[in-house]
């Protein structure tokens, strides 16, 4: 009986661990998308100081957000030029007030489209900067409705065709002035078939990255996209556009055939590492576009690969999301004592040699005497996040393809891409070798020299946090 008893005990050891685990819960991902409108009303100051006429095609906040039964994720990308971090951390506090998503688990982003109304500025907040926090808070709201059980995937394509590095070396002996009576090595826009450049000061990133989200009978309900092209233009004076980006929203939502669909299918175009690009090829001649058709080529173009790389995407009913952000301590980049003193007397010279070449010097001068006002130390915030086997890098700068091809390189995940103009807007992020060659982007830079590699370094730490 007692060696009985001991059998029918081992038997059930047995069985204990297997029946456990055929208890526990089968775990689903989740996912909702939305968008909500931004256009300004008409009458308002464009940036650029140009008076709005027409709002050729509505500016959205247009939101992913994904639940993996333990952690949920917010992505928001805005039809604006750029939105200050102020404004952003307001619409997180909001959206945490409101839904309970932590702060820390939302990314913010601009499309940096160039036809829009200025949104950035201190505090308090104007009308249409409210306008735009409401909104923001709305449309993670309304994703949150929308989450239903859901499969996600992702895949990396190419377009070479339409990315081009703006910046160039030019023949040696040939004039390059910068506005503070030096003279640099590269030069920005030199104008189609210049006779003095000799090449790119860089490589552009051709990349199109896919993050393809469905329903689990297989209904497209989002699909985020990356592409490192600061914008398109070809815009109409007065007119409001939210340029390729909106193009490509509209017509992924074509090619998937998800149109007029309950709850709309949202197309969603993020800006990658486009500070130094363009889509303008300096070296070749030039076709001239009607309003508007530019962008419609390269949003065509974009949306035709992507539909490729969705085609062959593997999609997974759940995956592991994870996210991190850190606070970085930047320096400010400020004149000493003697170059103020030049930048002065520049500023005070009727004399044709000492004022420089550029119309505009003056307005760069005193971009850097104001800095002299600002304080030593800026605060960042960087961001990351771990889909399944995909990361994301998000970086508030207009950063250069060298940083972006660097982070790809270095990162551990594949694919990795970086969303730039998120969680605030620094101005552009050469790399120290840039900053050395000069141009229009040195000029405007209020960091120091480094900040790209501090950068990332800290992002390759916090993808460390994921392994």
């Amino acid at each position: 009986m007692k060696n009985k008893t001991i059998v029918i005990f081992l038997i059930c050891a047995l069985f204990v661990p297997l029946q456990a685990q055929q208890q526990q819960p089968i775990k689903h991902l989740q996912a909702g998308a939305a968008t909500t409108n931004i256009s300004p009303p008409v009458n308002s100051e464009m940036y650029g100081d140009v008076t709005v006429v027409n709002i050729h095609d509505e500016l959205r906040a247009r939101g992913l957000v994904l639940d993996d039964g333990e952690k949920r994720l917010a992505f928001v990308v805005v039809d604006i030029i750029g939105l200050n971090r102020e404004l952003i951390d307001e619409a997180k506090r909001v959206i945490h007030e409101e839904t309970g998503l932590l702060p820390e688990h939302i990314m913010v982003s601009a499309t940096h489209t160039h036809s829009m109304v200025r949104a950035t500025g201190s505090q308090p907040f104007n009308e249409y900067q409210k306008l735009i926090i409401r909104r923001i808070v709305d449309v993670v709201r309304k994703a949150i409705y929308n989450l239903e059980p859901a499969r996600v995937g992702w895949g990396v394509g190419s377009v070479p065709e339409h990315v081009f590095v703006r910046r160039w070396f030019m023949k040696p002996g040939s004039p390059v002035p910068n506005p503070y009576g030096g003279e640099d090595k590269v030069m920005m826009n030199p104008g189609r078939l210049n006779p003095n450049i000799v090449e790119p000061a860089g490589e552009p990133d051709p990349e199109v990255t896919v993050i393809s989200v469905q329903s689990l009978a297989g209904r497209p309900i989002a699909l985020f996209a990356n592409y490192s092209l600061h914008y398109v233009g070809g815009v109409t004076t007065g007119n409001i556009s939210a340029d390729y980006f909106a193009v490509f929203a509209d017509r992924i939502q074509e090619l998937l055939g998800a149109d007029r669909q309950d709850p709309p299918f949202v197309g969603i175009m993020s800006n990658g590492t486009s500070g130094d690009v363009n889509n303008i090829n300096y070296a070749v001649p030039g076709q001239n576009y009607p309003p508007y058709a530019r962008m419609k080529v390269v949003a065509n173009d974009v949306a035709k690969e992507a539909m490729k790389v969705y085609e062959n995407i593997e999609h997974h009913d759940w995956v592991s999301l994870q996210s991190t952000q850190e606070e970085l301590t930047l320096k400010t980049r400020k004149l000493d004592d003697k170059m103020a003193k030049i930048a002065e007397e520049i500023l005070a010279s009727t004399d044709d040699k000492r004022v420089g070449p550029h119309r505009s010097s003056h307005r760069y001068i005193r971009g850097q005497l104001s800095r002299l006002k600002m304080p030593d130390n800026v605060n960042i915030l960087l961001q990351a996040f771990k889909i399944g086997d995909l990361a994301i890098a998000a970086i508030p700068f207009e950063v250069f393809a060298e940083t972006g091809l660097e982070i790809k390189e270095k990162s551990s995940f594949k694919p990795t891409f970086t969303v730039s103009f998120a969680n605030g807007t620094f101005g552009y992020l050469p790399t120290p070798r840039q900053h050395e060659w000069g141009g229009y982007e040195s000029w405007v830079s209020r960091f120091e020299y480094n900040t790209s590699e501090r950068i990332v370094d800290t992002l390759m730490e916090m993808f460390d946090k994921f392994n």
